[in-house]
């Protein structure tokens, strides 16, 4: 598995996919299996590097509530 910066690239670019409106997890970004295969510290962090990417970049991603299992989802917004 690449380090996780490669993964925050990957999970930035696979967001173009997303249609407006649409609300995911960052672990949605990823084939099941790929998601599966990455370390918990690593998925962790990359939650973390994700959520710091979208409150910094004026994009149109935005942080919206957290689910019951503490998991931050966003939502693809008209920019």
């Amino acid at each position: 598995m690449g380090d996780v910066n490669e993964l925050l690239e990957e999970a930035i670019k696979e967001t173009e996919n997303l249609n407006e409106g649409e609300v995911f997890l960052v672990k949605d970004l990823f084939k099941g299996y790929v998601w599966n295969r990455i370390p918990r510290k690593d998925r962790l962090l990359l939650g973390t590097l994700f959520l710091n990417y979208v409150n910094k970049m004026e994009g149109n991603i935005k942080a919206i509530e957290k689910t019951s299992s503490n998991q931050q989802r966003y939502e693809k917004v008209c920019k």
